[in-house]
């Protein structure tokens, strides 16, 4: 099969689209990093590309609200060719920054009769920069095809993901779609802090759409794709692994293209 393209989408303060790329290419895919407005000068050429990546960072400053210009900019420039790049099986991929831009542009949560969503502001009032524990529920999207627990950075001010109705919330979890759940000590889903660094109910980290093909998540795997990554790398060693835990992310959805 032919190596998939990848579409990693920067903006001006988007700060996460290098390791972005080079962790799709570690995961045996071909990433180019693109300026949006180029993409919104040539929206057919998403066409040449299986994976939308919209990377971390601070996408125009998040002076209007975290993601809010660039989804305004998606919704508005390219909704056509999103529409069309999900109908032919294309993947989309959003992280921390990314994940609030595919909410605020009403691609997460998704679905015939969409609720509102977003992702607001910490419990804790605060910018938050920590390692977490992730619990996966593997089943309905490509971006998460394993059960282990694994550990990743996170880095946000605005990571409570809230629905108008908290019953969509309970739908969206009882369908298997919160795919990542903070994690405590023990390994089970939390909604305490700081386990839970922003206080997202039902745990969510990562939640994808009813197709599976649209995952937005808060951690940022790019941030952990060798065992040097981690800040314990010598004392744990061997039981780390041979590759950062965020490489499972990126390598489900390489080997679902294949």
């Amino acid at each position: 099969m032919a190596t998939p393209r990848v579409i990693v989408l920067r903006a001006p303060g988007t700060n996460c689209d290098e390791e972005t790329a080079e962790a799709w290419n570690l995961a045996g895919a071909r990433a180019e990093s693109w300026h949006v407005g180029r993409l919104l000068e040539e929206p057919h050429a998403l066409d040449l590309f299986q994976v939308l990546t919209l990377p971390g960072g601070f996408s125009y400053g998040d002076d209007l609200g975290a993601g809010r210009i660039l989804a305004t900019h998606l919704a508005r420039g390219l909704g056509d060719a999103l529409r069309r790049f999900h109908d032919r099986g294309g993947l989309i991929l959003g992280v921390c920054n990314g994940f609030q831009v595919l909410v605020r542009c009403g691609l997460l949560p998704g679905g015939e009769a969409p609720c509102p969503a977003t992702l607001a502001h910490n419990d804790s009032g605060r910018f938050e920069a920590r390692w977490v524990k992730l619990l996966p529920s593997p089943g309905v999207s490509p971006f998460v095809s394993f059960d282990e627990p694994l550990e990743l950075p996170v880095a946000h001010g605005e990571g409570r993901f809230l629905l108008s109705d908290p019953k969509v919330l309970e739908a969206l979890d009882d369908a298997g779609r919160i795919v990542l759940k903070y994690a405590d000590a023990t390994g089970a889903p939390t909604q305490d802090y700081p386990a839970n660094p922003n206080g997202s109910p039902r745990a969510a980290a990562g939640i994808c759409d009813a197709t599976g093909r649209i995952f937005g998540l808060m951690p940022h795997p790019e941030r952990f794709v060798s065992p040097l990554h981690h800040p314990r790398w010598t004392r744990l060693g061997d039981a780390l692994g041979h590759e950062g835990h965020g490489m499972k992310i990126f390598r489900g959805a390489v080997a679902a293209l294949a």
